[in-house]
Protein backbone atom coordinates (compact mmCIF):
# COMPACT_ATOMS: atom_id res chain seq x y z
CA UNK A 1 0.00 0.00 0.00
CA UNK A 2 1.36 3.40 -0.98
CA UNK A 3 1.56 6.18 1.62
CA UNK A 4 -1.71 8.06 1.93
CA UNK A 5 -3.55 5.29 0.03
CA UNK A 6 -2.82 6.90 -3.38
CA UNK A 7 -2.59 4.45 -6.26
CA UNK A 8 0.09 5.28 -8.90
CA UNK A 9 -1.28 6.16 -12.34
CA UNK A 10 -0.27 3.61 -14.97
CA UNK A 11 0.04 5.04 -18.49
CA UNK A 12 -0.29 2.44 -21.27
CA UNK A 13 -1.16 4.59 -24.26
CA UNK A 14 0.46 7.56 -25.97
CA UNK A 15 -0.36 11.01 -24.70
CA UNK A 16 -3.44 12.44 -26.43
CA UNK A 17 -4.99 9.01 -27.11
CA UNK A 18 -8.77 9.08 -26.72
CA UNK A 19 -10.46 6.03 -25.18
CA UNK A 20 -14.22 5.63 -24.95
CA UNK A 21 -15.82 2.58 -23.38
CA UNK A 22 -18.87 1.17 -21.68
CA UNK A 23 -22.55 1.68 -22.36
CA UNK A 24 -22.06 5.28 -23.55
CA UNK A 25 -19.68 4.12 -26.27
CA UNK A 26 -22.13 1.45 -27.45
CA UNK A 27 -24.99 3.94 -27.57
CA UNK A 28 -22.81 6.36 -29.58
CA UNK A 29 -22.09 3.63 -32.17
CA UNK A 30 -25.77 2.69 -32.44
CA UNK A 31 -26.77 6.35 -32.93
CA UNK A 32 -24.12 6.74 -35.66
CA UNK A 33 -25.49 3.72 -37.58
CA UNK A 34 -29.06 5.01 -37.30
CA UNK A 35 -27.90 8.44 -38.57
CA UNK A 36 -26.24 6.80 -41.62
CA UNK A 37 -29.45 4.89 -42.43
CA UNK A 38 -31.55 8.06 -42.04
CA UNK A 39 -29.62 9.72 -44.88
CA UNK A 40 -30.81 7.10 -47.42
CA UNK A 41 -34.12 6.12 -45.79
CA UNK A 42 -36.20 8.22 -48.23
CA UNK A 43 -34.66 6.59 -51.34
CA UNK A 44 -36.33 3.19 -50.81
CA UNK A 45 -38.95 1.89 -53.22
CA UNK A 46 -40.70 3.02 -56.42
CA UNK A 47 -41.69 6.39 -54.92
CA UNK A 48 -38.32 6.99 -53.25
CA UNK A 49 -36.61 10.36 -53.65
CA UNK A 50 -33.20 11.00 -55.25
CA UNK A 51 -30.18 12.59 -53.58
CA UNK A 52 -28.01 15.26 -55.20
CA UNK A 53 -24.41 15.00 -53.98
CA UNK A 54 -21.62 17.47 -54.76
CA UNK A 55 -18.12 16.19 -54.01
CA UNK A 56 -14.96 18.13 -53.12
CA UNK A 57 -14.12 18.60 -56.83
CA UNK A 58 -17.55 20.10 -57.53
CA UNK A 59 -18.76 17.07 -59.51
CA UNK A 60 -22.52 16.47 -59.19
CA UNK A 61 -24.09 13.03 -58.78
CA UNK A 62 -27.86 12.42 -58.72
CA UNK A 63 -28.78 8.96 -57.48
CA UNK A 64 -31.13 6.93 -55.31
CA UNK A 65 -28.84 3.88 -55.20
CA UNK A 66 -27.93 3.27 -51.55
CA UNK A 67 -24.40 1.98 -52.22
CA UNK A 68 -23.58 4.93 -54.52
CA UNK A 69 -24.82 7.53 -52.01
CA UNK A 70 -22.97 5.97 -49.06
CA UNK A 71 -19.78 5.70 -51.12
CA UNK A 72 -19.91 9.40 -52.00
CA UNK A 73 -20.67 10.45 -48.41
CA UNK A 74 -17.26 10.61 -46.77
CA UNK A 75 -18.31 8.99 -43.48
CA UNK A 76 -15.57 9.16 -40.83
CA UNK A 77 -17.31 7.56 -37.82
CA UNK A 78 -15.74 4.08 -37.35
CA UNK A 79 -19.09 2.37 -36.59
CA UNK A 80 -20.82 4.20 -39.46
CA UNK A 81 -18.24 2.75 -41.85
CA UNK A 82 -19.45 -0.78 -40.99
CA UNK A 83 -22.89 0.11 -42.38
CA UNK A 84 -21.28 1.52 -45.54
CA UNK A 85 -19.29 -1.71 -45.97
CA UNK A 86 -22.35 -4.00 -45.86
CA UNK A 87 -24.04 -1.81 -48.47
CA UNK A 88 -21.00 -2.15 -50.76
CA UNK A 89 -20.86 -5.89 -50.16
CA UNK A 90 -24.55 -6.25 -51.09
CA UNK A 91 -23.91 -4.23 -54.27
CA UNK A 92 -20.94 -6.39 -55.25
CA UNK A 93 -22.58 -9.72 -54.40
CA UNK A 94 -26.16 -9.23 -55.57
CA UNK A 95 -26.35 -5.77 -57.20
CA UNK A 96 -29.64 -4.67 -55.61
CA UNK A 97 -31.09 -4.28 -52.12
CA UNK A 98 -28.34 -1.91 -50.95
CA UNK A 99 -30.78 0.51 -49.27
CA UNK A 100 -32.79 -2.34 -47.70
CA UNK A 101 -29.73 -3.93 -46.07
CA UNK A 102 -28.67 -0.60 -44.54
CA UNK A 103 -32.16 0.13 -43.18
CA UNK A 104 -32.48 -3.37 -41.76
CA UNK A 105 -29.14 -3.21 -39.92
CA UNK A 106 -30.00 0.19 -38.42
CA UNK A 107 -33.51 -0.94 -37.44
CA UNK A 108 -32.14 -4.02 -35.63
CA UNK A 109 -29.94 -1.71 -33.54
CA UNK A 110 -32.81 0.72 -32.98
CA UNK A 111 -35.07 -2.05 -31.65
CA UNK A 112 -32.56 -3.11 -28.97
CA UNK A 113 -31.33 0.39 -28.11
CA UNK A 114 -33.83 0.80 -25.24
CA UNK A 115 -32.95 -2.64 -23.83
CA UNK A 116 -29.23 -1.82 -23.80
CA UNK A 117 -29.90 1.46 -21.98
CA UNK A 118 -31.72 -0.56 -19.32
CA UNK A 119 -28.70 -2.84 -18.86
CA UNK A 120 -29.62 -5.78 -21.17
CA UNK A 121 -26.40 -7.77 -21.93
CA UNK A 122 -25.27 -7.30 -25.59
CA UNK A 123 -23.99 -10.91 -25.68
CA UNK A 124 -27.56 -12.22 -25.22
CA UNK A 125 -28.81 -9.92 -28.02
CA UNK A 126 -26.06 -11.10 -30.39
CA UNK A 127 -26.92 -14.75 -29.72
CA UNK A 128 -30.65 -14.08 -30.30
CA UNK A 129 -30.03 -12.12 -33.51
CA UNK A 130 -27.91 -14.92 -34.98
CA UNK A 131 -30.56 -17.50 -34.11
CA UNK A 132 -33.32 -15.31 -35.65
CA UNK A 133 -31.23 -14.72 -38.81
CA UNK A 134 -30.66 -18.46 -39.30
CA UNK A 135 -34.41 -19.09 -38.95
CA UNK A 136 -35.30 -16.23 -41.34
CA UNK A 137 -32.84 -17.34 -44.05
CA UNK A 138 -34.09 -20.95 -43.91
CA UNK A 139 -37.70 -19.67 -44.09
CA UNK A 140 -36.90 -17.60 -47.23
CA UNK A 141 -35.41 -20.70 -48.89
CA UNK A 142 -38.48 -22.70 -47.88
CA UNK A 143 -41.06 -20.28 -49.33
CA UNK A 144 -39.04 -19.26 -52.43
CA UNK A 145 -40.54 -20.36 -55.76
CA UNK A 146 -38.26 -22.08 -58.27
CA UNK A 147 -38.37 -20.70 -61.82
CA UNK A 148 -36.75 -23.68 -63.53
CA UNK A 149 -38.43 -23.46 -66.93
CA UNK A 150 -37.76 -25.59 -69.99
CA UNK A 151 -39.51 -23.16 -72.33
CA UNK A 152 -37.04 -20.35 -73.28
CA UNK A 153 -39.87 -17.87 -74.00
CA UNK A 154 -41.40 -18.45 -70.57
CA UNK A 155 -38.00 -18.19 -68.87
CA UNK A 156 -37.33 -14.93 -70.67
CA UNK A 157 -40.69 -13.56 -69.48
CA UNK A 158 -39.76 -14.40 -65.87
CA UNK A 159 -36.36 -12.68 -66.20
CA UNK A 160 -37.99 -9.56 -67.66
CA UNK A 161 -40.30 -9.38 -64.63
CA UNK A 162 -37.31 -9.56 -62.24
CA UNK A 163 -35.55 -6.79 -64.23
CA UNK A 164 -38.70 -4.62 -64.18
CA UNK A 165 -38.98 -4.98 -60.38
CA UNK A 166 -35.37 -3.83 -59.96
CA UNK A 167 -35.98 -0.81 -62.23
CA UNK A 168 -39.26 0.21 -60.57
CA UNK A 169 -37.41 2.13 -57.84
CA UNK A 170 -34.95 3.79 -60.23
CA UNK A 171 -34.92 6.91 -62.34
CA UNK A 172 -35.78 4.86 -65.45
CA UNK A 173 -38.99 3.33 -64.03
CA UNK A 174 -41.10 5.17 -66.63
CA UNK A 175 -39.18 3.36 -69.42
CA UNK A 176 -38.81 -0.03 -67.72
CA UNK A 177 -40.74 -1.86 -70.49
CA UNK A 178 -38.14 -0.61 -72.98
CA UNK A 179 -35.06 -1.29 -70.84
CA UNK A 180 -36.10 -4.68 -69.37
CA UNK A 181 -35.92 -6.30 -72.85
CA UNK A 182 -32.51 -4.70 -73.42
CA UNK A 183 -31.17 -5.94 -70.07
CA UNK A 184 -32.39 -9.53 -70.54
CA UNK A 185 -30.99 -9.60 -74.11
CA UNK A 186 -27.65 -8.37 -72.78
CA UNK A 187 -27.42 -11.06 -70.07
CA UNK A 188 -28.54 -13.84 -72.44
CA UNK A 189 -25.70 -12.84 -74.82
CA UNK A 190 -23.12 -13.79 -72.16
CA UNK A 191 -21.54 -17.18 -71.67
CA UNK A 192 -24.31 -18.87 -69.63
CA UNK A 193 -21.79 -20.79 -67.50
CA UNK A 194 -19.86 -17.93 -65.89
CA UNK A 195 -22.19 -14.95 -66.75
CA UNK A 196 -19.37 -12.42 -66.43
CA UNK A 197 -21.12 -9.02 -66.32
CA UNK A 198 -17.85 -7.28 -67.26
CA UNK A 199 -18.35 -8.58 -70.80
CA UNK A 200 -21.33 -6.21 -71.15
CA UNK A 201 -19.88 -2.89 -72.29
CA UNK A 202 -21.79 0.29 -71.43
CA UNK A 203 -21.06 3.44 -73.47
CA UNK A 204 -22.63 6.82 -72.69
CA UNK A 205 -23.48 9.32 -75.45
CA UNK A 206 -25.04 12.62 -74.27
CA UNK A 207 -27.97 13.86 -76.36
CA UNK A 208 -31.16 12.32 -77.67
CA UNK A 209 -33.85 10.58 -75.62
CA UNK A 210 -33.68 7.48 -73.43
CA UNK A 211 -35.53 5.51 -76.11
CA UNK A 212 -32.63 6.18 -78.52
CA UNK A 213 -30.46 3.82 -76.42
CA UNK A 214 -29.56 0.64 -78.26
CA UNK A 215 -28.06 -2.80 -77.75
CA UNK A 216 -25.23 -3.78 -80.10
CA UNK A 217 -25.00 -7.52 -80.71
CA UNK A 218 -21.23 -7.55 -80.41
CA UNK A 219 -18.75 -4.82 -79.53
CA UNK A 220 -18.87 -1.05 -79.92
CA UNK A 221 -16.28 1.51 -78.83
CA UNK A 222 -15.64 5.17 -79.53
CA UNK A 223 -13.50 6.13 -82.50
CA UNK A 224 -9.91 6.44 -81.31
CA UNK A 225 -7.37 9.18 -82.01
CA UNK A 226 -6.48 9.07 -85.71
CA UNK A 227 -3.70 10.43 -87.94
CA UNK A 228 -3.67 11.81 -91.49
CA UNK A 229 -4.76 9.19 -94.00
CA UNK A 230 -7.51 7.83 -91.73
CA UNK A 231 -10.30 9.46 -93.78
CA UNK A 232 -9.13 7.57 -96.88
CA UNK A 233 -9.68 4.20 -95.18
CA UNK A 234 -12.90 2.25 -95.86
CA UNK A 235 -15.33 2.43 -92.93
CA UNK A 236 -17.48 -0.61 -93.64
CA UNK A 237 -16.73 -4.29 -94.36
CA UNK A 238 -18.67 -7.52 -94.80
CA UNK A 239 -17.13 -10.66 -93.21
CA UNK A 240 -13.73 -9.04 -92.56
CA UNK A 241 -10.73 -10.71 -90.94
CA UNK A 242 -9.76 -8.87 -87.76
CA UNK A 243 -6.39 -8.80 -86.02
CA UNK A 244 -5.83 -7.43 -82.50
CA UNK A 245 -2.32 -6.33 -81.59
CA UNK A 246 -0.35 -5.03 -78.66
CA UNK A 247 2.32 -3.60 -80.98
CA UNK A 248 3.41 -0.02 -81.67
CA UNK A 249 3.32 0.82 -85.39
CA UNK A 250 5.11 4.16 -85.66
CA UNK A 251 8.63 5.48 -86.10
CA UNK A 252 10.26 5.72 -82.70
CA UNK A 253 11.73 9.03 -81.64
CA UNK A 254 15.18 8.75 -80.08
CA UNK A 255 15.29 9.16 -76.33
CA UNK A 256 16.63 12.40 -74.88
CA UNK A 257 20.44 12.63 -74.81
CA UNK A 258 20.78 9.49 -76.97
CA UNK A 259 24.19 9.34 -78.64
CA UNK A 260 25.03 7.52 -81.87
CA UNK A 261 28.67 7.68 -83.04
CA UNK A 262 29.29 7.29 -86.76
CA UNK A 263 32.37 7.71 -88.95
CA UNK A 264 30.73 8.52 -92.27
CA UNK A 265 27.55 10.11 -93.67
CA UNK A 266 26.59 6.78 -95.25
CA UNK A 267 26.44 5.19 -91.77
CA UNK A 268 23.85 7.77 -90.67
CA UNK A 269 21.74 7.01 -93.75
CA UNK A 270 22.00 3.30 -92.95
CA UNK A 271 20.57 3.93 -89.45
CA UNK A 272 17.62 5.90 -90.90
CA UNK A 273 17.01 3.24 -93.57
CA UNK A 274 17.05 0.50 -90.88
CA UNK A 275 14.29 2.29 -88.94
CA UNK A 276 12.11 2.54 -92.06
CA UNK A 277 12.79 -1.04 -93.14
CA UNK A 278 11.80 -2.35 -89.65
CA UNK A 279 8.39 -0.64 -89.68
CA UNK A 280 7.72 -1.54 -93.35
CA UNK A 281 8.59 -5.16 -92.60
CA UNK A 282 6.01 -5.15 -89.75
CA UNK A 283 3.34 -3.59 -91.99
CA UNK A 284 3.97 -6.07 -94.84
CA UNK A 285 3.60 -9.03 -92.44
CA UNK A 286 0.26 -7.65 -91.18
CA UNK A 287 -1.07 -7.07 -94.71
CA UNK A 288 0.03 -10.59 -95.75
CA UNK A 289 -2.38 -12.12 -93.20
CA UNK A 290 -5.36 -10.83 -95.23
CA UNK A 291 -6.80 -8.91 -92.26
CA UNK A 292 -9.07 -5.96 -93.18
CA UNK A 293 -9.45 -4.48 -89.65
CA UNK A 294 -6.34 -3.80 -87.56
CA UNK A 295 -6.75 -2.88 -83.86
CA UNK A 296 -3.90 -2.11 -81.50
CA UNK A 297 -3.67 -1.10 -77.85
CA UNK A 298 -0.58 0.98 -78.71
CA UNK A 299 -0.35 3.90 -81.20
CA UNK A 300 -0.58 3.36 -84.96
CA UNK A 301 1.32 6.29 -86.52
CA UNK A 302 0.65 8.39 -89.63
CA UNK A 303 2.97 6.29 -91.83
CA UNK A 304 1.14 3.04 -90.93
CA UNK A 305 -2.28 4.72 -91.23
CA UNK A 306 -1.54 5.89 -94.80
CA UNK A 307 0.03 2.51 -95.68
CA UNK A 308 -3.15 0.68 -94.63
CA UNK A 309 -5.40 3.29 -96.34
CA UNK A 310 -3.61 2.66 -99.67
CA UNK A 311 -4.48 -1.04 -99.34
CA UNK A 312 -8.15 -0.55 -98.29
CA UNK A 313 -7.54 -1.65 -94.69
CA UNK A 314 -9.09 -0.05 -91.59
CA UNK A 315 -6.89 0.54 -88.53
CA UNK A 316 -7.39 1.97 -85.02
CA UNK A 317 -4.66 2.55 -82.45
CA UNK A 318 -4.83 3.33 -78.72
CA UNK A 319 -7.89 1.09 -78.28
CA UNK A 320 -8.69 0.75 -74.53
CA UNK A 321 -7.57 -2.64 -73.18
CA UNK A 322 -11.06 -3.52 -71.87
CA UNK A 323 -12.60 -2.93 -75.32
CA UNK A 324 -9.84 -4.89 -77.05
CA UNK A 325 -10.44 -7.90 -74.78
CA UNK A 326 -14.16 -7.76 -75.51
CA UNK A 327 -13.46 -7.63 -79.27
CA UNK A 328 -11.28 -10.75 -79.01
CA UNK A 329 -13.92 -12.64 -77.01
CA UNK A 330 -16.55 -11.73 -79.65
CA UNK A 331 -14.67 -12.24 -82.93
CA UNK A 332 -12.17 -14.91 -81.87
CA UNK A 333 -8.41 -14.99 -82.27
CA UNK A 334 -6.00 -13.63 -79.66
CA UNK A 335 -4.16 -10.39 -78.86
CA UNK A 336 -0.72 -10.60 -80.51
CA UNK A 337 2.39 -8.98 -79.05
CA UNK A 338 4.46 -9.63 -82.17
CA UNK A 339 3.77 -9.59 -85.92
CA UNK A 340 6.12 -12.51 -86.60
CA UNK A 341 4.59 -15.89 -87.48
CA UNK A 342 0.95 -14.70 -87.65
CA UNK A 343 -1.35 -17.65 -88.43
CA UNK A 344 -4.98 -17.72 -89.59
CA UNK A 345 -6.19 -18.93 -86.14
CA UNK A 346 -4.76 -15.74 -84.60
CA UNK A 347 -7.33 -13.71 -86.59
CA UNK A 348 -10.98 -13.17 -85.74
CA UNK A 349 -13.97 -12.45 -87.96
CA UNK A 350 -17.47 -11.00 -87.82
CA UNK A 351 -20.38 -10.57 -90.24
CA UNK A 352 -20.10 -6.79 -90.48
CA UNK A 353 -17.89 -3.96 -89.31
CA UNK A 354 -18.78 -0.29 -89.68
CA UNK A 355 -17.96 3.10 -88.25
CA UNK A 356 -21.23 4.84 -87.40
CA UNK A 357 -22.28 8.24 -86.08
CA UNK A 358 -24.26 7.99 -82.82
CA UNK A 359 -25.19 11.39 -81.41
CA UNK A 360 -22.09 13.56 -81.37
CA UNK A 361 -19.69 10.60 -81.35
CA UNK A 362 -18.43 8.15 -83.94
CA UNK A 363 -18.43 4.48 -82.92
CA UNK A 364 -16.75 1.37 -84.35
CA UNK A 365 -19.35 -1.44 -84.39
CA UNK A 366 -18.56 -5.16 -84.72
CA UNK A 367 -21.80 -7.08 -85.33
CA UNK A 368 -22.76 -10.68 -86.05
CA UNK A 369 -19.79 -12.08 -84.12
CA UNK A 370 -19.62 -15.91 -84.31
CA UNK A 371 -18.18 -16.35 -80.81
CA UNK A 372 -20.29 -13.54 -79.35
CA UNK A 373 -20.25 -13.88 -75.59
CA UNK A 374 -20.38 -10.12 -75.24
CA UNK A 375 -22.55 -7.13 -76.15
CA UNK A 376 -22.61 -3.35 -75.73
CA UNK A 377 -25.29 -1.02 -74.41
CA UNK A 378 -25.14 2.50 -75.88
CA UNK A 379 -27.06 4.84 -73.56
CA UNK A 380 -28.54 8.17 -74.65
CA UNK A 381 -30.05 10.95 -72.56
CA UNK A 382 -30.05 14.65 -71.84
CA UNK A 383 -27.62 15.41 -69.00
CA UNK A 384 -24.45 13.47 -68.14
CA UNK A 385 -25.65 12.97 -64.54
CA UNK A 386 -28.88 11.49 -65.90
CA UNK A 387 -27.05 9.01 -68.17
CA UNK A 388 -24.74 8.05 -65.26
CA UNK A 389 -27.80 7.22 -63.12
CA UNK A 390 -29.30 5.20 -66.01
CA UNK A 391 -26.04 3.23 -66.15
CA UNK A 392 -26.18 2.51 -62.40
CA UNK A 393 -29.84 1.45 -62.69
CA UNK A 394 -29.10 -0.91 -65.59
CA UNK A 395 -26.12 -2.36 -63.71
CA UNK A 396 -28.42 -3.28 -60.80
CA UNK A 397 -30.97 -4.83 -63.19
CA UNK A 398 -28.25 -6.80 -65.02
CA UNK A 399 -26.95 -8.19 -61.70
CA UNK A 400 -30.49 -9.19 -60.65
CA UNK A 401 -31.19 -11.02 -63.95
CA UNK A 402 -27.79 -12.71 -63.65
CA UNK A 403 -28.61 -13.92 -60.14
CA UNK A 404 -32.07 -15.08 -61.20
CA UNK A 405 -30.50 -17.26 -63.94
CA UNK A 406 -27.86 -18.66 -61.55
CA UNK A 407 -30.10 -19.32 -58.52
CA UNK A 408 -33.49 -19.84 -60.20
CA UNK A 409 -35.59 -19.07 -57.11
CA UNK A 410 -37.62 -15.90 -56.54
CA UNK A 411 -39.76 -14.31 -53.84
CA UNK A 412 -42.30 -11.47 -53.94
CA UNK A 413 -41.11 -7.91 -53.34
CA UNK A 414 -42.94 -4.88 -51.95
CA UNK A 415 -42.42 -5.91 -48.30
CA UNK A 416 -44.33 -9.22 -48.69
CA UNK A 417 -41.38 -11.45 -47.74
CA UNK A 418 -40.43 -9.29 -44.74
CA UNK A 419 -43.97 -9.38 -43.30
CA UNK A 420 -44.13 -13.17 -43.75
CA UNK A 421 -40.75 -13.58 -41.98
CA UNK A 422 -41.89 -11.23 -39.21
CA UNK A 423 -45.05 -13.33 -38.65
CA UNK A 424 -43.01 -16.55 -38.63
CA UNK A 425 -40.46 -15.22 -36.09
CA UNK A 426 -43.18 -13.79 -33.78
CA UNK A 427 -44.87 -17.21 -33.70
CA UNK A 428 -41.53 -18.92 -33.08
CA UNK A 429 -40.62 -16.48 -30.28
CA UNK A 430 -43.68 -17.60 -28.29
CA UNK A 431 -42.18 -21.09 -28.07
CA UNK A 432 -38.88 -19.82 -26.62
CA UNK A 433 -38.24 -19.23 -22.93
CA UNK A 434 -36.26 -16.43 -21.31
CA UNK A 435 -34.59 -13.35 -22.76
CA UNK A 436 -34.21 -14.87 -26.23
CA UNK A 437 -37.95 -14.42 -26.72
CA UNK A 438 -37.54 -10.62 -26.45
CA UNK A 439 -34.60 -10.58 -28.87
CA UNK A 440 -36.30 -12.69 -31.55
CA UNK A 441 -39.45 -10.55 -31.22
CA UNK A 442 -37.29 -7.42 -31.68
CA UNK A 443 -35.79 -8.97 -34.83
CA UNK A 444 -39.31 -9.71 -36.13
CA UNK A 445 -40.42 -6.14 -35.47
CA UNK A 446 -37.31 -4.72 -37.19
CA UNK A 447 -38.19 -6.60 -40.41
CA UNK A 448 -41.32 -4.47 -40.73
CA UNK A 449 -39.16 -1.40 -41.47
CA UNK A 450 -39.13 -2.28 -45.21
CA UNK A 451 -42.93 -2.19 -45.85
CA UNK A 452 -43.30 0.72 -43.40
CA UNK A 453 -40.70 2.82 -45.20
CA UNK A 454 -42.21 1.93 -48.59
CA UNK A 455 -45.51 3.38 -47.31
CA UNK A 456 -43.89 6.53 -45.88
CA UNK A 457 -41.99 7.20 -49.12
CA UNK A 458 -45.17 6.81 -51.18
CA UNK A 459 -47.20 9.05 -48.85
CA UNK A 460 -49.47 6.21 -47.63
CA UNK A 461 -50.82 5.60 -44.12
CA UNK A 462 -48.19 3.11 -42.90
CA UNK A 463 -50.11 2.05 -39.76
CA UNK A 464 -53.26 1.20 -41.71
CA UNK A 465 -51.42 -0.76 -44.44
CA UNK A 466 -49.24 -2.69 -41.96
CA UNK A 467 -52.34 -3.72 -39.99
CA UNK A 468 -53.95 -4.98 -43.21
CA UNK A 469 -50.78 -6.89 -44.10
CA UNK A 470 -50.51 -8.53 -40.66
CA UNK A 471 -54.15 -9.59 -40.86
CA UNK A 472 -53.81 -10.98 -44.42
CA UNK A 473 -50.58 -12.87 -43.64
CA UNK A 474 -52.28 -14.52 -40.65
CA UNK A 475 -54.77 -16.12 -43.06
CA UNK A 476 -53.99 -19.12 -45.31
CA UNK A 477 -52.62 -18.21 -48.77
CA UNK A 478 -51.63 -14.67 -47.77
CA UNK A 479 -47.85 -15.13 -47.68
CA UNK A 480 -47.21 -13.03 -50.83
CA UNK A 481 -49.30 -9.99 -49.93
CA UNK A 482 -47.31 -6.74 -49.86
CA UNK A 483 -47.67 -3.00 -50.40
CA UNK A 484 -49.39 -2.10 -53.69
CA UNK A 485 -48.13 1.26 -54.97
CA UNK A 486 -50.86 1.75 -57.57
CA UNK A 487 -53.97 1.23 -55.41
CA UNK A 488 -52.59 2.57 -52.08
CA UNK A 489 -53.52 -0.71 -50.44
CA UNK A 490 -52.24 -4.28 -50.30
CA UNK A 491 -52.11 -6.87 -53.09
CA UNK A 492 -50.68 -10.29 -53.96
CA UNK A 493 -47.30 -9.16 -55.29
CA UNK A 494 -46.37 -12.58 -56.61
CA UNK A 495 -49.42 -12.57 -58.89
CA UNK A 496 -48.56 -8.95 -59.73
CA UNK A 497 -45.07 -10.07 -60.88
CA UNK A 498 -43.20 -7.95 -58.32
CA UNK A 499 -40.40 -10.50 -58.07
CA UNK A 500 -36.89 -10.51 -56.65
CA UNK A 501 -34.27 -13.30 -56.52
CA UNK A 502 -34.36 -15.03 -53.12
CA UNK A 503 -30.61 -14.35 -52.87
CA UNK A 504 -31.32 -10.61 -52.46
CA UNK A 505 -33.28 -11.34 -49.26
CA UNK A 506 -30.99 -14.00 -47.79
CA UNK A 507 -27.87 -11.93 -48.44
CA UNK A 508 -29.47 -8.79 -46.96
CA UNK A 509 -30.59 -10.65 -43.82
CA UNK A 510 -27.17 -12.21 -43.24
CA UNK A 511 -25.23 -8.98 -43.92
CA UNK A 512 -27.52 -6.78 -41.78
CA UNK A 513 -27.40 -9.24 -38.86
CA UNK A 514 -23.61 -9.53 -39.02
CA UNK A 515 -23.23 -5.75 -39.07
CA UNK A 516 -25.62 -5.30 -36.12
CA UNK A 517 -23.80 -7.99 -34.12
CA UNK A 518 -20.45 -6.40 -34.95
CA UNK A 519 -21.60 -3.00 -33.62
CA UNK A 520 -23.09 -4.58 -30.47
CA UNK A 521 -19.89 -6.53 -29.73
CA UNK A 522 -17.75 -3.34 -29.56
CA UNK A 523 -17.53 -1.83 -26.07
CA UNK A 524 -14.41 0.32 -26.40
CA UNK A 525 -12.91 2.59 -29.04
CA UNK A 526 -9.27 3.67 -28.88
CA UNK A 527 -8.37 6.57 -31.11
CA UNK A 528 -5.06 8.38 -31.47
CA UNK A 529 -5.73 11.93 -32.75
CA UNK A 530 -2.05 12.40 -33.69
CA UNK A 531 -2.17 9.52 -36.19
CA UNK A 532 -5.35 10.93 -37.77
CA UNK A 533 -3.93 14.46 -38.16
CA UNK A 534 -2.56 15.30 -41.63
CA UNK A 535 1.20 14.95 -41.88
CA UNK A 536 2.98 18.23 -41.19
CA UNK A 537 5.23 19.73 -43.83
CA UNK A 538 8.93 19.11 -43.02
CA UNK A 539 10.74 22.23 -41.83
CA UNK A 540 12.92 23.73 -44.50
CA UNK A 541 16.57 24.13 -43.61
CA UNK A 542 17.98 27.60 -43.58
CA UNK A 543 21.01 26.80 -45.71
CA UNK A 544 23.79 29.32 -46.14
CA UNK A 545 21.42 32.03 -47.34
CA UNK A 546 19.36 31.85 -44.13
CA UNK A 547 22.18 32.11 -41.60
CA UNK A 548 21.70 34.69 -38.92
CA UNK A 549 23.96 37.66 -39.05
Amino acid sequence: MFPGGVQPQIILLKEGTDTSQGKGQLMSNINACIAVADTIRTTLGPRGMDKLIVDSKGEVTISNDGATILRLLDIVHPAGKAIVDISRAQDAEVGDGTTSVTLLAAELLKEVKQSIEEGFPPQVIIKGFRKACTLAVSKVKEIAVSIEKDDPAEMRDLLEKCAATSMSSKLIHSQKDFFKKMVVDAVLHLDQKDLNEKMIGIKKVPGGAMQDSLLVDGVAFKKTFSYAGFEQQPKSFRNPKIICLNVELELKAEKDNAEVRIDAVQDYQAIVDAEWSIIYEKLEKIVATGAKVILSRLPIGDLATQYFADRDIFCAGRVPEEDLRRVVSAVGGAIQTSVNDLQSHHLGECQSFEEKQIGGERFNLFQGCPKAKTCTLILRGGAEQFIAEVERSLHDAIMIVRRAIKNKSVVAGGGATEIELSKYLRNYARTVEGKQQLVITAFAKALEVIPRQLCYNAGFDATDILNKLRQRHAQPGGEWFGVDMTTESIADNFSGYVWEPALVKTNALSAATEAACLILSVDETVRNPQSEAPAQQPMRGRGRGGMRR
